[in-house]
């Protein structure tokens, strides 16, 4: 129950994806395929389920194959359990996801000291929240010291960097996934 893999998957998302990644239109796609724009919309948006031989052109047209297309597609569940069991205390640093396959929003658990000197600057909005341990984060030229409980709302392009002050430290990341344009492109300063 809530298993990723019982999941039929909606393929509509990597089709518009790999759409857009080539800057094509539905119009330009359609004419390769020897589709309907309706029906290309109907596919990309998950109202319609194409026939392997419609997503075969599809794929044709986009220049990749229907496997690739499929294994790009997004299970069609609104629940997935990512569970804990079988996570090995040691060694630590160690990144664990916390939401499998390719969605809006992708969150990632933290746990033990992390790199001090590396940057980060994400395209869209992300939170991070201390669920145990301590940490220093240094954005936009201040530091800010958080504990157990803390959480720090970054918006998208904010250069960042942070590590864990305390030993068995966890951050929790939660962000707007990078393709996703949930915020416009900001002058960089």
């Amino acid at each position: 129950m809530g298993d990723h893999k019982e999941q039929p998957l909606r393929v509509g998302a990597a089709v518009r994806r790999r759409r857009r990644a080539l800057e094509l239109t539905l119009a330009v796609v359609a004419a390769r395929s020897g589709l309907s724009v309706p029906f290309l919309s109907q596919i990309e948006n998950d109202r319609a389920r194409p026939s392997t031989s419609s997503l075969e052109k599809v794929a044709d047209a986009l220049r990749t194959t229907a496997v690739e297309l499929l294994a790009a597609a997004d299970p069609a569940c609104s629940v997935d359990v990512v569970r804990a069991d079988g996570i090995d205390p040691q060694p630590q640093p160690r990144t664990r996801s916390l939401v499998r396959g390719h969605h809006q929003m992708h969150a990632s658990e933290f746990t033990g000291d992390h790199d001090a000197g590396r940057e980060f600057q994400y395209r869209n909005d992300q939170l991070m929240y201390v669920a145990d341990g301590a940490v220093e984060i240094e954005a936009e030229g201040r530091a800010y010291r958080l504990g157990r409980g803390d959480t720090l709302y970054l918006t998208g392009g904010v250069r960042h960097r942070w590590r864990a002050t305390e030993s068995d430290t966890r951050v929790v990341v939660v962000a707007v996934a990078e393709h996703i344009e949930a915020v416009r492109d900001r002058p960089r300063r």
